[in-house]
């Protein structure tokens, strides 16, 4: 389980949120929804330990994060932050290794198991063809895919994701947000992710929270959260819900002209 308690973030003196009181339990698929600049990514960047609240604290498992080991949290969460750079002839492969690290206790090389994990996740990425290539040949979308497996191999039960379908086609956005949500289902993983298409966070996500403006917030299951009113106020543009075939389809409404 991971909650905040009061938790209120700043940037450059501007409010984001303000006493977040929040809590995602197992089983739970979260989506984090907001126009640019409301402080999604730094919400997840606090929610990983990896920036510290302006008020308030973040709890993984009952336990403050400035009370967790480093080697411990890696082994209890894991980060896919919204960009990332290549700056050596990494193999596929070793790239996804690297997220065993956390297992290896001292070990200067990859166990058996290690190994089976990697290739697990290449495979549900539709990436384990590209295992031997350098990272830095691959497209933006195949790059994302292997830092998503790397994200799986980690093997954690929370997942926190920046945009983890951007630059993904069609096939591989819903392929991901598919997995994602059955992980919540089958392995009771905790999921947050960040992202900006309304309809793959309604067919992906169980719950919702809205970053509004001036520090202002709004949590709940999908189905109470991602209403057009709400929406409309969280994002400043006019949402439509249309049903279509039994879904729900979020559509921008036209700006009169």
């Amino acid at each position: 389980m991971i909650e905040t308690v009061n938790l209120s973030l700043k940037a450059g003196g501007r409010l984001l949120l303000e006493n977040l009181n929040w809590r995602a339990q197992p089983g739970q698929a979260w989506s984090v929804i907001g126009p640019n600049g409301a402080g999604k990514s730094t919400l997840l960047r606090a929610l990983a330990g990896l920036r510290a609240p302006d008020g308030g604290q973040v709890r993984l498992n009952g336990r403050p994060l400035t009370e967790w080991k480093l080697g411990e949290l890696a082994r209890e969460r894991a980060w896919l932050p919204q960009a990332r750079g290549d700056a050596f002839a990494y193999s596929v492969i070793d790239t996804v290794l690297v997220a065993r690290h956390p297992y290896q206790g001292g070990r200067d090389w990859e166990s058996a198991e290690d190994i089976d994990a990697a290739g697990r996740a290449l495979a549900l990425l539709d990436v384990a063809h590209l295992a031997e290539r350098d990272v830095r040949t691959l497209s933006g979308g195949e790059r994302q895919r292997v830092a998503l497996a790397a994200l799986l191999a980690q093997d954690t039960p929370l997942l926190l994701l920046d945009e983890p379908t951007s630059a993904l086609d069609l096939a591989h956005a819903v392929g991901v947000t598919d997995l994602l949500a059955l992980l919540c289902r089958e392995q009771d993983r905790i999921v947050v992710q960040v992202g900006h298409d309304l309809n793959q966070a309604w067919a992906g996500s169980t719950h919702a929270l809205l970053l509004l403006k001036d520090g202002r917030w709004r949590a709940g299951p999908v189905a109470e959260v991602m209403r057009p009113e709400l929406l409309t106020a969280c994002l400043g543009h006019p949402v439509v819900a249309v049903p279509h075939q039994g879904r729900t389809i979020f559509i921008p409404e036209a700006r009169n002209t």
